[in-house]
């Protein structure tokens, strides 16, 4: 893989790395497999949400990124996809795989200076893929893919990722597959 994006080599999956405060961006262009969003148009998507704004609400006031969930949401929108807020008190069986293409989850992340980790927490937003039957940890900070495995893996990846405390995760989904509600499976 060359420089901050591209193809993984050894999977053939795309991967940018966490630059700045993009990770938003990157998870999208990662669960997405390919370059669709930028800072410029992340930071056009928190204009039009917040027009009238001194301080856009919806990223970081030093212009660095650090976008939030409706960014993520408004830019799924404009590629016909919708991102689906996984309510954390169903049991992740319930999860139809099937019409889901992946995965963006927001978890706590520490904060470092170089080689100083900081006494806090952030947030950080990391993509989830499948290709080829085996479903990737796309995070942004990872210097390449990580294979998670299969259905059964992703769904123990996914408990273990949520069981961390405040998570969340949004399923990435054709609009027609939100419609029809198929990526709820009617397992109790």
């Amino acid at each position: 893989m060359s420089g901050s994006s591209g193809r993984s080599e050894v999977s053939g999956l795309y991967h940018e790395r966490q630059r700045l405060e993009l990770c938003a961006v990157h998870a999208l262009n990662n669960v997405l497999q390919e370059r669709l969003f930028t800072q410029e148009a992340a930071d056009e998507i928190c204009k039009r949400l917040a027009p009238d704004a001194r301080w856009n609400p919806h990223r970081s006031f030093l212009g660095t990124g650090n976008y939030d969930v409706n960014v993520i949401m408004a830019a799924l929108q404009s590629v016909g996809l919708v991102a689906i807020w996984w309510d954390k008190r169903r049991p992740l069986e319930q999860l139809s795989l099937e019409g889901v293409l992946g995965f963006i989850v927001n978890v706590p992340s520490n904060v470092s200076l170089g080689f100083l980790s900081l006494p806090m927490r952030r947030r950080h937003w990391i993509a989830v893929r499948q290709l080829d039957g085996t479903y990737y940890n796309l995070d942004s900070k990872l210097k390449a893919p990580i294979p998670i495995g299969g259905e059964a893996e992703l769904r123990l990846f996914l408990q273990e990722v949520l069981s961390q405390g405040p998570c969340e995760l949004l399923l990435v989904v054709p609009h027609e597959a939100e419609e029809a509600g198929t990526w709820l499976s009617t397992v109790k």
